[in-house]
């Protein structure tokens, strides 16, 4: 790759869809972000619309390669990170609607959960497949929301053309290739790249979808991450404002992107010690190691994800910032701190930890809607404790703390489990929203007694996505790109004067779970 030529980067969020421009050693010249719509029509029914997704790529890839001043001829590599939401097409390769509107619902979000029966249905069966997903198969994954969809819409079921990850929909929508990323097609359908593995057709039959495969225009292989998928359409080069000499490298879910641009560079040194955090809406917790690593609880092993030659493990927390914002909706002091709600938080009780704990009696159960790992279990719901008849501002603070450190502590019992089988991480690579908080940051050093090293790229995801682009001139050994491409990085350390108010409450939050994170 020439000097003159550059890379673009997508991100798919939860709420938006991002683009970064970045030369071809990494640097970021300029990024822009649009939002997606979100639609709730049921209780633990999410959807978005792949017309509208698709129209806010194209926006944000349109101002930020006008923002970094380059032509779009410039532009020779592109691919992408996104959450695991399930897209939906028609026979005809249309937007098939879950849900009416001016743009068709044709997306089931990643965190809708709908499927939680069709999920322990899964789990019921004892299949092959589940040695992969931690013991228990998850509602946020494809195959429990198409047989949702084949009990309670079989008329839409009997209709789908094609199903894919958000992001091999956007492989799709760019290139016309029905290829999946093996990051895809590992973590969330159930397919199992060993050689001699792929799809358990007898666990598909076991749960009465069989017939996913073609229905579904599902391929028998996967692509690794970072290879070559193939040149844009003249329709999809027009629309994104580059042009077909631009070429789709096979892309990833966004927090495995989050890994490769934090982890990445430093997965070949102490891979054992060693865990990506990536918090926003929600928070991932991968590793990796070259052997095959089983975690009761925890979603894996998955070979390939995260590069060749390293077996990935991912726990997760369905929500944590989706938490915070959603206790200031919920608390109407939540207004009276400015348009910076957060970090005007951080302040004040970075202030007050410095006296001792902000809330010693008042504790979080931060699972709103389930438990992801370690336990597993969909059916948890939050809790609050300890409140009294303070201030409605005074309480608001103390509720703001306990779930913060909830979070955290959320974080330290999906370490513990995976240490207890075969992990020995010590050290945290974190990215995302969480990383920009102040407050947050100090908490995942103090609360878990794990360093914690924060990378100076400013857009970590966007940048796994940008070499994940690069990847195809390397062979596909976006590892090997991610080591040429690292930025700065600084580390910050546990606390010792921190550890035993940390020890108290962390002992509090466990007896929340009644016994059940002493496992």
């Amino acid at each position: 790759m020439s000097h003159q030529e550059h890379v673009l980067g997508i991100d798919i969020g939860t709420g938006s869809a991002r683009a970064g421009i970045f030369t071809s050693d990494g640097v970021m010249l300029a990024e822009a972000k649009t939002p997606i719509a979100m639609h709730r029509p049921a209780e633990h029914h999410v959807e978005q619309s792949s017309t509208n997704i698709w129209r806010a790529v194209c926006s944000a890839t349109r101002r930020a390669r006008e923002a970094a001043g380059v032509s779009a001829a410039s532009v020779t590599r592109m691919s992408v990170s996104a959450t695991c939401s399930l897209v939906l097409l028609d026979k005809a390769y249309r937007p098939l609607a879950l849900s009416p509107g001016e743009e068709p619902f044709d997306i089931i979000v990643w965190m809708d959960h709908r499927a939680t029966v069709e999920a322990a249905e899964c789990t019921a069966t004892g299949g092959a497949p589940l040695a992969n997903l931690g013991g228990t198969m998850s509602p946020e994954m494809q195959m429990p929301k198409l047989k949702w969809l084949k009990r309670h819409r079989p008329a839409l079921y009997e209709q789908i053309g094609y199903a894919g990850d958000l992001g091999d929909w956007l492989g799709f929508q760019c290139t016309g290739s029905f290829e999946r990323s093996v990051c895809m097609l590992a973590c969330k359908w159930t397919f199992d790249p060993r050689p001699g593995h792929g799809w358990d057709r007898d666990f598909l039959a076991r749960i009465d979808m069989a017939d996913v495969i073609e229905r579904a225009a599902l391929p028998e292989t996967a692509q690794p991450v970072g290879v070559d998928l193939g040149a844009l359409t003249e329709a999809a080069a027009a629309d994104l404002g580059l042009t077909t000499g631009c070429r789709f490298s096979v892309g990833m879910i966004d927090a495995y992107a989050g890994a490769l641009g934090t982890l990445g560079r430093s997965l070949t040194d102490g891979p054992k010690r060693r865990l990506a955090v990536i918090g926003g809406t929600s928070t991932c917790h991968i590793a990796a190691q070259p052997e095959r690593c089983a975690v009761p609880g925890v979603w894996g092993p998955y070979p390939g994800a995260l590069g060749d030659a390293f077996v990935a493990n991912e726990g997760g927390q369905s929500i944590t910032g989706a938490l915070l914002d959603h206790l200031v909706a919920m608390f109407a002091a939540g207004g009276e701190f400015g348009d910076d709600v957060h970090g005007a938080l951080s302040e004040i009780l970075l202030e007050r930890l410095a006296k001792g704990d902000p809330a010693p009696h008042t504790h979080v159960c931060p699972d709103f809607i389930g438990n992801r790992s370690p336990l597993a279990d969909p059916e948890i719901r939050g809790a609050i404790t300890g409140l009294t008849l303070d201030s409605p501002r005074e309480s608001f603070i103390k509720v703001y703390w306990a779930a913060a450190t909830a979070l955290v502590y959320g974080t330290r019992a999906i370490i513990d489990r995976m240490n207890a089988h075969g992990y020995a991480i010590d050290t945290l690579h974190l990215s995302g929203g969480h990383g920009r908080s102040a407050l947050l940051r100090k908490l995942y050093a103090d609360g878990t007694g794990c360093r914690v090293v924060i990378s100076e790229a400013p857009e970590p995801v966007l940048l796994g996505a940008a070499v994940a682009a690069l990847g195809a001139g390397f062979n596909g050994d976006v590892l090997g790109v991610a080591k040429t491409l690292a930025p700065g990085e600084r580390v910050q350390a546990p606390d010792p004067a921190m550890a035993e108010l940390h020890a108290t409450r962390y002992q509090a939050f466990k007896a929340l779970y009644a016994g059940r994170l002493d496992g």
